[in-house]
Formats: C-alpha cells, sequence, structure tokens
C-alpha cells in the first residue's frame, strides 16, 4: 500500500560494494543481508492497529541485535567496529523500521492521504535572492531544506513571479514535515543542541508539526526539553549507554573477544521498549485525527 523507503537495505548493499570491506567479510555480509530481507518480510506481513506493535518491537530487537553481535561486534576485523558510524548500519534500521511501525498500525487511517513516511529532505526556509539591481525570475526564489531521518511529509510546490499572470516565474518542490524526528543511537549533548535547532527551524516553517529526538541510548545528563522547539526525546532502550571504560577495549577483535559478555547483557538487558514505541505512536494518533471541534464535547469538558 505504502512505497517506503529502504535505507538500512541501501546501507547493507552499499556495505557489500565497499572497496575498503575485507574479503573475509563479505561472506559474512551477504548473510547478514539475507537475514535482513526475511526480517524486512516477516515484519511487513503483520497487520492490525496498535495492538501488533509489541510484536514489530520484539522483531526490532531480535534483527538489531543480530546486526550489533554477530555482524560487527564478533567480527574478526576491526574494520565494521571501527566504522559503524560512518557506514551507518545500526541507526538505519531504526529509520527503515519506523515508516514500516507507523503505516501498519494506521494503515486505514492513512491510506487516503497523500503523504511521504520516512528519511527525506523537508522544507526549511524560503527566501528571495534578489534585490533593486538585479531582478531574477521569481524574485530569485530560493528553498532551504534539512535532511531528517523520519517524517510524515506531503509535497508542495510553490511558484512565483513579478508578474500577476505568473509570466517569466520559477516553481520549485519541496516537503513539507508534520512529524519530524531524529534517530540517534547515542544521544549527547551535541546531538541534542542540533535537535534543538533543527526542532526550531521546523516549527518556524510549520507551526503545528511535532518534532521528537529518538535514541536508543542516553549519552548525556538529562536536560529539559521543554525549554526547546523540541516536542520529546524518546530513550528506546530506556537506558544509558556503556561507559567509555568498558567500550574502550572493543575496538579491537581481541578486546571484543574478552568483553563480549559484558556487551552482549547490556543489550540483553535492555530491549527495545514498547511502552516507549506506544509513547511516540500516541503523539502520531493524536495528529491524524479529526480536526474538528464538537461543541458538545467541548462544553462537556470545558475547554478546548
Amino acid at each position: 500500500m505504502f512505497d517506503l523507503p529502504k535505507p538500512h537495505g541501501e546501507k547493507l548493499a552499499a556495505l557489500l560494494n565497499n572497496d575498503k570491506l575485507p574479503t573475509a567479510e563479505k561472506l559474512r555480509v551477504e548473510h547478514a543481508i539475507e537475514h535482513y530481507n526475511q526480517w524486512l518480510k516477516t515484519i511487513k506481513n503483520i497487520s492490525g492497529d496498535l495492538k501488533v506493535m509489541p510484536e514489530m518491537v520484539s522483531h526490532l530487537t531480535s534483527y538489531k541485535r543480530y546486526i550489533d553481535v554477530e555482524l560487527i561486534f564478533d567480527s574478526e576485523n576491526d574494520f565494521l567496529y571501527r566504522q559503524k558510524g560512518q557506514l551507518k548500519l545500526d541507526n538505519s534500521i531504526i529509520e527503515e523500521f519506523i515508516p514500516i511501525l507507523v503505516t501498519t498500525v494506521f494503515a486505514d487511517s492513512l491510506k487516503d492521504k497523500e503523504l511521504f513516511f520516512g528519511p527525506t529532505q523537508c522544507f526549511s526556509s524560503l527566501r528571495f535572492e534578489s534585490s533593486l539591481k538585479t531582478s531574477p525570475p521569481g524574485g530569485g526564489m530560493s528553498i532551504r531544506s534539512k535532511d531528517q531521518d523520519f517524517a510524515i511529509s506531503r509535497k508542495i510546490f510553490l511558484k512565483a513571479s513579478h508578474n500577476r499572470d505568473f509570466n517569466e516565474s520559477i516553481s520549485r518542490e519541496a516537503n513539507i514535515a508534520y512529524v519530524a524526528a531524529e534517530c540517534k543511537t547515542n544521544l549527547d549533548k551535541t546531538m541534542f543542541q542540533e535537535g534543538a535547532a533543527t526542532a526550531l527551524d521546523v516549527k518556524l516553517s510549520v507551526p503545528g508539526a511535532k518534532y521528537f529526538l529518538l535514541c536508543e541510548w542516553l549519552d548525556m545528563s538529562p536536560i529539559s526539553s521543554s525549554l526547546t522547539a523540541i516536542d520529546e526525546i524518546l530513550i528506546l532502550r530506556k537506558a544509558k549507554r556503556l561507559s567509555s571504560n568498558i567500550r574502550s577495549a572493543f575496538s579491537t577483535a581481541k578486546g571484543r573477544n574478552k568483553n563480549r559478555i559484558s556487551f552482549v547483557n547490556h543489550l540483553d538487558d535492555h530491549p527495545f521498549a514498547p511502552t516507549v514505541f506506544m509513547r511516540f505512536l500516541s503523539e502520531i494518533e493524536k495528529m491524524i485525527g479529526k480536526d474538528e471541534l464538537d461543541e458538545k464535547d467541548v462544553l462537556s469538558r470545558g475547554y478546548f
């Protein structure tokens, strides 16, 4: 029903064709792609409303554990572990999962809406690059967009001209984000500040939009998001990142093998939390509900 992007699948395919990938790892990556295809088939065959969410999150936990442990951590080479940030194998799983989850749970509510779900560039600002001396078509209309890891967005087409009949006009297209989210593996203070700036851009452009920061692990002291344009920060595993003194041993295959138990236990003790995903879905549910206010409901509550 929905044409969804496959950012994680694309990252795996790119990894397999990466010239820097050690030859010994190619077969393991091929197996990972097979595992990915099976995971994708499984979660896409699930249908239903909010009740199916825990099952989908359980499949997410299992697949993410396979990538984190069996593909990356257990590698006898250091390439995958040391380059995982640039390869973006980990957070791209969340980027691919969230659109599937949202469109599965809200399939009936969203089926007739012309919306896009997933990573995309979204409208950030509009400016006119012209002056009294220069008068380009359409006043030099220019659109600034920003990448979003996840967005529920809709296409917008803009046309500008100095002429009433739109002669010598200029046309641009963009995506308006109504829900936007950054998906982080580890949320630190720098990422928090960047998210706050992005959230402000989003809401200046679309005041009714919602902006979220989604992270697996917290890697900073909590800061109130109420002082920013961020609607909420969601910690998907309800846990902090392993301390740096433990992680420092993971940079070599020998160190990972010696400290494997601590890494695996930390993952298994903190699976993805369905309650956190439910909180995110509940916010989306509010946005796709009816817009009209019922007078009887308003008067019975006494507020609107």
